[in-house]
């Protein structure tokens, strides 16, 4: 269906032309009408499906922009996710002139009092911040006609379900909501039941998001090994524009020093980075100044970023879920992506999981050796000299070069420059990445037993296709140590009695189970 076709007025369709969209996503074209209708919707899809303008074009359709005063209000759980929204609400709604303003811990909430003087009709903001603005009475909802919950689930998780409520409690019961969730878990249900009135369900298959424009395959490695295989990858495939997923964000430190220490430009993003660090690192990127970008699921959460030709998971995800959110950062706007998932032995179980999610059985790929990443690296370096060539602009190097061939080999200094622009995978500096746990086996809400793990990785085209191109029980204490306002206490509090209850369930598994051969332990709040 075409953005034409919906019924939105000519300065939403002029900012939509303008930002190039022309056919609606199926979140999009299923969940506009209805809002546009004014009912209540529970939209039920993943990270890159077009959530933003589902809920943001009703939204600024409603709002009057002759109204100095707040309209609708959308809460997010993270602070990049909150960026985003604001950026895209803005985008869409120039031509309207609607003022739209983000609200986030971690950033001067001084600054943000003053902006909020300025009577935006939009507030975009995270559970923590906004409570704090709503305290100080430099946040008032009292005028609030249109709700959005953003990514729910997440929300939840990071225990923000007393802010959520609390905030919901201020805003007039006469209002529209809009709740958009990845997945549907009881609580979200009761959120729906207790807070919506007669919310219709919108529901995008996960199987729909992960469908042919992506080649997904997966390597069998050992811990050890991935870090070169990776990186012989990397010189292979040649990616354009990469993200790299880690479990942990020492995993995420590590993982882009031994990158940039092997001469690609790599930087890493995760909860424990300032908001400056973390927004200067996604400007490099977007730009093309970085070409790898390794995170965290929660750094990466609601990262818009077009481009994306290749998704490396050097640590399978413990949530299915969370891969089908790091693979969709490829694949998008109808352009081919590619992702490789590094699988250890005894976590194949999980790919099985994983692959019964998306109804798409993974393909195992064979890692390139040494002299086949050289070669890669030869043909990169070959392809960069012929555009320089194409480039021209070599008038004033050629009194030089002549001085050169008068006293060597023509032959010989075309080998130097390939030399200079071919990384040598002989010569690489060794990398070691510090090992992790595996992931635990046997969970309840994984799968039924081990499924997929008599599956080797010994065939597949290591290429993948060159034209086309979790942080498990930690990822919630990393999300946690961003701090929103005054989450932090109660999330410390919750932390420490969540760990206290482990360590008991620990002693007791140990005192039953004294060889240990099969137990893992989680570990929380450690990278």
């Amino acid at each position: 269906m075409k953005f034409k076709e919906l019924n939105l007025s000519p300065e939403l369709l002029a900012s939509i032309e303008r930002a190039g969209f022309e056919e609606a996503t199926p979140i999009q074209s299923e969940t506009i009408p209805l809002a546009l209708e004014g009912k209540d919707v529970i939209g039920q899809a993943q990270t890159g499906t077009g959530k933003t303008a589902a809920f943001g074009l009703p939204m600024l359709e409603k709002i009057d922009p002759n109204r100095h005063e707040l309209q609708g209000l959308v809460i997010a759980p993270t602070r990049e996710l909150a960026i985003q929204t604001q950026e895209e609400l803005y985008r869409l709604g120039r031509d309207k002139k609607i003022r739209v303003q983000a609200v986030y811990g971690g950033a001067d909430i001084g600054r943000q009092i003053r902006q909020l003087k300025d009577r935006p009709q939009i507030v975009v903001g995270t559970p923590g911040r906004m409570l704090d603005h709503i305290n100080r009475n430099t946040l008032k909802l009292g005028t609030v006609e249109t709700l959005v919950l953003d990514e729910a689930d997440e929300m939840l998780n990071m225990g923000f379900l007393e802010d959520i409520e609390a905030i919901i409690s201020k805003v007039p019961e006469q209002r529209q909501t809009l709740l958009f969730s990845a997945t549907m878990p009881p609580a979200i249900k009761n959120i729906g039941v207790k807070f919506m009135k007669a919310p219709e369900h919108v529901k995008i298959k996960a199987k729909e998001m992960t469908a042919d424009l992506i080649e997904q395959y997966y390597i069998r490695s050992k811990d050890f090994e991935k870090f070169d295989m990776m990186t012989r990858l990397l010189d292979v495939q040649t990616p354009e524009l990469t993200i790299v997923f880690g479990r942990t964000k020492r995993r995420v430190d590590e993982l882009a020093r031994g990158l940039e220490a092997r001469g690609y430009k790599a930087e890493g993003i995760h909860g424990d980075l300032t908001q400056q660090k973390r927004m200067s690192v996604l400007r490099n990127f977007k730009s093309g100044n970085l070409d790898i970008l390794v995170a965290t699921d929660v750094a990466a959460r609601g990262l818009d970023i077009s481009g994306v030709t290749h998704v490396y998971n050097y640590d399978i995800p413990q949530d299915p879920e969370s891969y089908v959110h790091r693979i969709g950062r490829t694949g998008r706007a109808g352009k081919e992506g590619i992702s490789v998932t590094f699988v250890t032995p005894n976590e194949m179980s999980y790919l099985h999981v994983i692959e019964n999610l998306t109804k798409k059985r993974m393909t195992p790929l064979r890692p390139p050796s040494e002299k086949e990443a050289f070669k890669g690296q030869l043909a990169a370096a070959m392809e960069q000299i012929e555009e320089k060539l194409d480039e021209n602009g070599l008038d004033r190097y050629l009194q030089n070069a002549e001085q050169l061939l008068e006293n060597y080999n023509a032959q010989d200094l075309v080998a130097l420059l390939l030399k200079t622009l071919a990384k040598d995978p002989s010569d690489m500096v060794p990398v070691n990445i510090t090992p992790e746990r595996p992931l635990p086996q046997g969970k309840k809400n994984f799968g039924k037993g081990g499924g997929g793990g008599n599956r080797r990785g010994g065939s597949g085209n290591y290429r993948g296709r060159r034209d086309g191109g979790r942080e498990g029980n930690r990822g919630r204490d990393d999300r946690r140590s961003r701090g929103e306002g005054g989450d932090r206490n109660r999330d410390d509090r919750r932390s420490s009695s969540e760990g206290n209850r482990r360590r008991e369930d620990n002693r007791s598994n140990s005192r039953r189970n004294n060889d240990k051969k099969r137990s893992f332990v989680i570990r929380n709040n450690q990278d």
